[in-house]
């Protein structure tokens, strides 16, 4: 009876020993783990870097150079992706260093990126010498490169465009020295296909990466097409800002051969002379006895272009003022595609107060653009404080109730 008790004993003490091991073994390898650099799924997520080793190997940056590449991959150790994790600090980001400059022919064509991905030591003073030399004047008249793909697919018929990115665009919001960027494409002359991008937050190099399928143009009429991009910053508060242009006629681009890669240069948008708005045609009627006014919007002759094509889809916002204050608001209906517009549209207002001293009305003649905010063509103001024509055609109206006297008067700059 004893000998089974005293194996029972030492079976117990066993394995209460083996469990109290595997237990400790746990831990020590629990505790190994977690001072080694998390996995690659788990940094992705919590910091959102795209770090997978088979997206690195399939993403290349667009325009750039397959050698170039080859060289920057070889030159590479294998555990520089760790060694890269391990330099980030508590909240995730990379410590800051001082780009280092590598001499070069010409200093010019290289972009901030360029610098910033130089590894070399050596400085020359010819290349800080012709960086200085670069005045003020120079860098502002750069808005910077606009890279894009074009492609037609014969079997459904359509024109594709690929907006990739820009880079080196300049800051239009000084405080934060950066733009919001998005970019307004349009299909010239006809003007029936108007896309924009996304807009992208507080960056001078967007990359888009947007797709855009245009079915129905036939493969014929691609040659008389040209492509105009507009390149804006967004403005919360105000009017978005105009960051430049890039027009593209599609004469002498050949697209059966399959996807072409092109970019350009962003240029200053041409802006119209403040001489050239047009002239606009309104009767006005005042009706004492009712107290009404009575406005009819009937011509717009001389139109300036709003855009390249040299065509303007206009239409009048007709504004009713008391006090400078804004009562009352109408429009007319658009007119595509004619810089000479005939609109014969009648509006009556009821005017709140006796008389017509603190009232003026302001008519701005605009261009429809679906997608984006019109664009104003010209502006005019009628009003007892109006200069020229505006306020003599006030005087007459006011002299002369219950007559209906029309005159022709020039826009303004809007």
């Amino acid at each position: 009876d004893e000998i089974p008790t005293v194996v029972g004993i030492f079976s117990a003490f066993g394995l209460v020993f083996s469990v109290s091991l595997f237990a400790w073994i746990c831990c020590q390898r629990k505790s190994s783990k977690s001072n080694k650099t998390p996995p690659y799924k788990f940094v992705h997520v919590l910091k959102g870097v795209d770090i997978y080793p088979e997206n690195l190997n399939s993403k290349k940056k667009f325009g750039a150079d397959d050698k170039s590449e080859a060289k920057n991959k070889s030159a590479m150790p294998k555990n520089s992706l760790h060694l890269d994790l391990e330099k980030r600090d508590l909240n995730g980001n990379f410590p800051k260093t001082i780009p280092k400059i590598q001499s070069s022919p010409d200093p010019e064509n290289l972009s901030p990126k360029h610098f910033a991905e130089r590894k070399k030591d050596s400085v020359s003073p010819d290349s800080l010498k012709s960086i200085a030399s670069l005045s003020s004047e120079e860098k502002q008249d750069k808005l910077g490169t606009l890279f894009f793909s074009l492609e037609y697919n014969f079997e459904k018929k359509a024109f594709v465009v690929n907006i990739k990115e820009a880079r080196g665009l300049p800051a239009m919001d000084e405080q934060s020295m950066t733009s919001d960027p998005y970019i307004k494409m349009t299909i010239l002359p006809e003007k029936k296909h108007k896309v924009k991008t996304r807009v992208l937050r507080k960056t001078l190099d967007p990359a888009f990466d947007e797709t855009f399928t245009f079915y129905g143009i036939p493969y014929s009429q691609i040659q008389d097409l040209t492509l105009h991009f507009m390149i804006l910053s967004f403005d919360r508060f105000s009017r978005d800002d105009v960051i430049g242009e890039v027009l593209i006629p599609l004469a002498g681009i050949e697209l059966s051969e399959g996807r072409l890669l092109m970019d350009r240069e962003i240029v200053k948008r041409n802006v119209r002379k403040s001489s050239g708005r047009g002239e606009l045609l309104i009767s006005l009627c005042y009706q004492s006895t009712t107290n009404t006014l009575t406005v009819v919007v009937l011509k717009a002759r001389h139109l300036p272009k709003s855009d390249v094509s040299g065509l303007s889809d206009p239409y009048v916002k007709v504004n009713l003022y008391h006090a400078k204050k804004r009562i009352s608001k109408k429009k007319t209906h658009v007119k595509k595609c004619t810089p000479n517009a005939v609109f014969n549209e009648l509006f009556v207002f009821d005017i709140p107060c006796e008389g017509l001293d603190d009232i003026s009305i302001e008519f701005l003649v605009l261009d429809s653009d679906r997608g984006s905010r019109n664009e104003v063509i010209g502006r005019l103001t009628l009003g007892s404080s109006a200069e020229g024509t505006g306020g003599e055609h006030w005087k007459e109206i006011c002299e002369y109730p219950r007559r209906q006297i029309a005159k022709w008067h020039m826009l303004c700059d809007g």
